[in-house]
């Protein structure tokens, strides 16, 4: 390791590596290009920074004046980029590095005149960056090292046409770098095309991924997943936390109400300027905010100081998207936990997403309002007795307090001040997450009616059901099954209420243009389309479902459209002819009258005959 690289990691106090940073630094792979899989938050940008030196300092032990790039490092999101050009910049420091950076959203005239006066380093988004090579205003011919940071992300926003471009605009003889959390085929395609006999890299064993994040799923009420997340915040009390949305309008929406409960919080989406995203990463690192509000693409590779908490507030689309939420926390050795709030909806979708990621989840309840009181009392208490002892300048104001005021007064207006400082915790619906799903109830001893108006006469069931509702003074539970046929339909009513259903339609049994009666039981092989209907099987209502049951021996066959009729039966109908028959043809010297042609109107205008719109002796009548 260059001498001025071990200097800068012992003034940041690293006294050990991580795995993908010690499996990069092997002599045997100096100067080879490298397809590297490593977990979110391992190291990946330190790691890529210490294995490209060799090849952009030689035998150097700093870099010459700045001129033409020597190295490329490109993220998919500008927040990402930004983090690693900072990383980069005290790493390379003691080298004299020059680092610039051309990212989305900032001013490509100040890029183009960074890059003039010359970088060692370029960090780039790859939209800005294809940019600047199409403009010739950033100069590839003396690269040296090229690395993609979060490459599989890269492809998954559609930035693989831009990929291939610059690869394809960079020097071959390149050391080439893809650093990935997974290596899908789409990954390995690209390696294959623009790497050079690459080592593969590989960091992920088979032990429990994100051993160092604590997940949690939290079963919440199917209107209670807002206050959940309020009292997850409160319960942990993080110094800074992410909670992840899937669109922007749900961040716009979580971000109101969080602001408006007293919680220091900022908004972290697409559809925000650099400079405010910016601000509200600036927030969350200086502490004047606590909380952020995100979308995935905004938050992608963000590294925040002390970020304990991640809460799902809607579950991800993918296990990968899980994944790469979840390891914002836990990073270089830290702890941390991701709470994913799961509605009873969610619930197998939850499962599903921990099964594919290999992750194991402790299910629970969401923090209640006692609970979260009671951790803040645990936190006060810790911290009256970690509390620094009285000092001189205070023990004036401290013995006034206590001469004018009981114990109990001065306890109780503590407590006050604290908790104005918080926000309450809401109170939650009780949920067992243990509990299996209920059971519908069987419907119990009832009586079979139908009416004489089917599907085809355009019934179902949404229609049939408030028709029965208002006409016989039931409601919904009072009515199970519906059956429809062709031409009746059949509906099944709670014995308990058929009673007083008969009553109010009277000895006419009419309800609306319909004739209500009594039936012995649904119809024969026929599956209900009400209140009690099984799942649909996707095919056409009125066929059954699965496979055509088999004809009995006694059975006659089913007619066929291509069998000819049979001798003692009818005669099929005469086709009629395709085209009218032939006029009558007139005898000699009958001459039929001038008729005007039918059809549209003929032109008018310069060289237009008239009479029929014939020109002399061109044309057919009418065709002029």
């Amino acid at each position: 390791m260059k001498q001025a690289l071990a200097q800068a990691l012992e003034a940041r106090g690293y006294d050990t590596l991580t795995p993908v940073q010690e499996a990069v630094l092997n002599p045997d792979l100096s100067g080879r290009d490298l397809l590297v899989s490593a977990q979110t938050g391992s190291g990946k940008t330190l790691g890529f920074g210490l294995a490209i030196a060799p090849t952009l300092l030689g035998e150097a032990e700093s870099f010459p004046p700045a001129g033409a790039p020597l190295a490329l490092v490109i993220a998919p999101t500008r927040e990402l980029a930004m983090q690693v050009k900072r990383e980069l910049a005290w790493l390379y420091a003691g080298a004299g590095a020059v680092l610039a950076s051309t990212v989305g959203g900032m001013d490509m005239r100040d890029e183009r005149r960074t890059l003039d006066r010359g970088a060692h380093v370029v960090v780039a988004t790859p939209g800005r960056l294809r940019d600047h090579i199409t403009r010739g205003s950033i100069d590839l011919s003396s690269l040296r090292a090229v690395v993609l940071d979060e490459a599989d992300e890269m492809l998954d926003l559609g930035f693989r046409e831009d990929l291939e471009f610059i690869l394809g605009q960079s020097p071959e003889d390149r050391q080439t770098l893809l650093f990935s959390a997974t290596v899908p085929a789409a990954i390995a395609k690209l390696a294959q095309s623009y790497q050079r006999d690459a080592a593969r890299v590989a960091t992920v064993t088979g032990e429990r991924q994100h051993a160092d994040i604590e997940y949690q799923a939290v079963s919440v009420g199917p209107r209670d997943a807002e206050n959940a997340i309020i009292n997850v915040l409160r319960f942990h009390e993080s110094p800074n936390a992410i909670v992840f949305c899937n669109t922007r309008a749900m961040v716009n929406r979580l971000t109101t109400r969080l602001s408006n409960r007293g919680f220091p919080v900022v908004a972290l989406s697409g559809e925000l300027s650099q400079a405010e995203r910016t601000h509200a990463l600036q927030a969350m690192r200086d502490g004047r905010a606590r909380v952020c509000v995100a979308t995935d693409v905004a938050a992608r590779g963000i590294d925040l100081p002390n970020l304990d908490l991640v809460i799902h507030a809607e579950l991800p689309t993918g296990s990968d998207t899980l994944l790469h939420r979840s390891g914002r926390t836990g990073r270089a050795g830290r702890k941390g936990v991701s709470v994913l709030i799961v509605p009873p909806a969610a619930r197998t979708k939850a499962n599903r997403l921990l099964g594919w990621a290999k992750l194991s989840a402790e299910w629970m309840p969401a923090p209640s309002a006692d609970a979260v009181l009671e951790k803040d009392r645990e936190r006060m208490m810790a911290d009256l007795g970690q509390a620094e002892p009285m000092t001189e300048s205070e023990a004036p104001a401290v013995a006034a307090l206590t001469g004018a005021f009981a114990p109990e007064q001065l306890a109780a207006a503590y407590l006050r001040v604290l908790a104005d400082r918080r926000s309450a915790p809401e109170d939650l619906a009780p949920v067992d997450p243990k509990a299996a799903p209920e059971k519908r109830a069987d419907f119990g001893p009832s009586r079979w009616f139908t009416v004489d108006a089917g599907r085809a006469t355009g019934m179902d069931a949404r229609r049939l059901l408030p028709v029965l509702c208002k006409a016989g003074g039931l409601t919904r539970d009072d009515i199970g099954a519906i059956r429809l046929r062709d031409g009746e339909s059949f509906f099944q009513i709670r014995e308990g209420a058929a009673e007083g259903f008969l009553q109010r339609l009277g000895p006419d049994m009419r309800v609306e243009d319909m004739t209500v009666r009594p039936s012995d039981g649904p119809p024969a092989g026929s599956k209900p389309e009400g209140r009690f209907a099984a799942k649909s099987s996707g095919k056409p209502a009125g066929k059954p479902a699965g496979k055509r049951p088999a004809r009995r021996d006694d059975e006659a066959p089913p007619p066929s459209k291509w069998i000819d009729t049979p001798a003692d039966t009818a005669p099929r109908p005469a086709k009629k002819p395709r085209h009218k028959p032939r006029a009558p043809e007139r005898p000699e010297g009958v001459v039929e009258p001038f008729r005007k042609p039918k059809g549209k109107k003929p032109a008018k205008g310069p060289g237009k005959a008239k009479f029929g719109g014939v020109k002399p002796g061109k044309g057919k009548p009418g065709k002029g």
